[in-house]
């Protein structure tokens, strides 16, 4: 499924990254879901760096990477190399070469699985590689709105009291999701044939190529109901039993969605003030938009049925503030908050300095005194290392609760300013 053309139709804000990476690093590797954007962006660069641009999903290619990495390598003296996952041991012959010639910029990979968490592609590359991270497009791309929302919420303030968009248009964006070929498609059931065909070429090819995995239908069961269950605690032996499998191999089956991009985990928040957090992480569809599709979520069956909407949402607003933080001046960390006491927060967003960006997210127009209840938990352990305290929601207002608590529109996340 390769990726055509070499302009976006939006801007990528990762480009700036991938930018300073090329200037002082050897080998840079941007990674990520197919269809996602990955070879769009690099092909630019290819153009206006004058590389040499290949892709391992040309047989003639990949043949000539698994015959012989060294000589492919060697007979340019820069390259772009897409879908490098599908000729792993290619990075063996690109570590020899940069060994040899450490100059910045050498080699701009690409990747559609998670190839790094395998411990000899790790080691062969560790010191002389920049992982960057292009997920499929977030509203601020979409509305070629420059992201400033994690700045001023660490700032411990948002944008001054306004109108946001309705819930009808935020509805709208969750079941579109953020893959380019899903925004190109109006109609339902031409996106529902895309998702189908994307999802079978991913479990009938990468699956094999990166694991050896041949139960391709069960994966893609598995796949469906973990999404269905979007932000839940994995119950593996409850998933693996429905399917037939052990809970070790569910949770082998899982990883491999996770190297794939489909879906990611949220880690919980730990931290020595409180004994009573509980430590199991959630589990999220990376993409609202194909969760919607995989599970049948459609616009006419939320509306009979809203208290399905809710898992949506959060995929959503999860997702968008982990493109986000892909494009913060320093690393966050995200996390959720669970304790033994019921008391929950879906994610918490953390700096290197502890200081900490607590989101709650309410699938209504209406705020009530419960949903507070586990921001106020929060307040009350951490103090000002609370920076700033939101619950997201559908209504149109931006109104503040106390203590640096706010209840925030959806929207807020790409609203210009904030």
């Amino acid at each position: 499924m390769p990726e055509t053309g070499v302009r976006s139709l939006y801007p990528r804000f990762s480009e700036d990254r991938l930018k300073a990476a090329l200037g002082d690093t050897p080998v840079v590797l941007l990674i990520g879901p197919r269809q996602a954007g990955k070879s769009t962006l690099v092909q630019q660069f290819s153009i206006v760096d004058d590389r040499t641009y290949l892709t391992l999903d040309d047989q003639n290619v990949l043949l000539s990477a698994k015959r012989d990495p060294e000589g492919l390598v060697s007979s340019r003296q820069r390259f772009t190399i897409d879908e490098i996952q599908r000729a792993p041991d290619l990075l063996l012959a690109i570590k020899k070469s940069v060994d040899q010639d450490r100059r910045p910029g050498r080699f701009l990979l690409t990747g559609s699985a998670d190839i790094i968490t395998l411990p000899t592609v790790s080691e062969s590359l560790a010191g002389r590689m920049e992982i960057i991270s292009l997920l499929p497009l977030s509203r601020a791309e979409i509305t070629a709105t420059p992201p400033s929302f994690l700045k001023m919420a660490f700032d411990g303030r948002l944008p001054e009291i306004s109108l946001g968009d309705d819930g009808t248009s935020i509805q709208d964006s969750v079941l579109t999701g953020g893959y380019p070929e899903l925004l190109t498609r109006t109609d339902p059931e031409r996106r529902m044939r895309w998702a189908k065909s994307y999802l079978d070429a991913l479990f009938s090819r990468d699956v094999g190529e990166i694991s050896g995995i041949e139960k391709h239908e069960t994966l893609s069961r598995l796949f469906r109901l973990v999404v269905s269950r979007s932000g839940q605690i994995p119950n593996f032996t409850q998933w693996g039993g429905t399917l037939g499998l052990n809970d070790k191999t569910a949770k082998q089956y899982v990883f491999l969605l996770e190297q794939l991009f489909l879906v990611h985990r949220l880690e919980p928040w730990q931290t020595n003030l409180s004994s009573r957090i509980l430590k199991s992480p959630r589990i999220y569809a990376l993409d609202s938009g194909l969760q919607s599709l995989a599970t049948g979520l459609t616009r006419e069956r939320l509306d009979r049925d809203r208290s399905l909407y809710g898992s949506l949402l959060e995929t959503f607003v999860v997702s968008e503030i982990k493109k986000q933080s892909e494009w913060y001046s320093e690393s966050l960390f995200l996390s959720h908050y669970r304790d033994k006491e019921q008391n929950e927060v879906d994610l918490l967003c953390e700096d290197r300095s502890g200081r900490i960006v607590a989101v709650e997210i309410k699938a209504s127009t209406n705020v009530t005194p419960e949903d507070l209840r586990g921001l106020r938990k929060l307040r009350g352990i951490l103090g000002e290392q609370l920076v700033l305290g939101l619950i997201l929601h559908e209504g149109k207002l931006t109104l503040p609760l106390g203590d640096n608590i706010y209840a925030a529109p959806v929207s807020v996340l790409w609203g210009k300013g904030g």
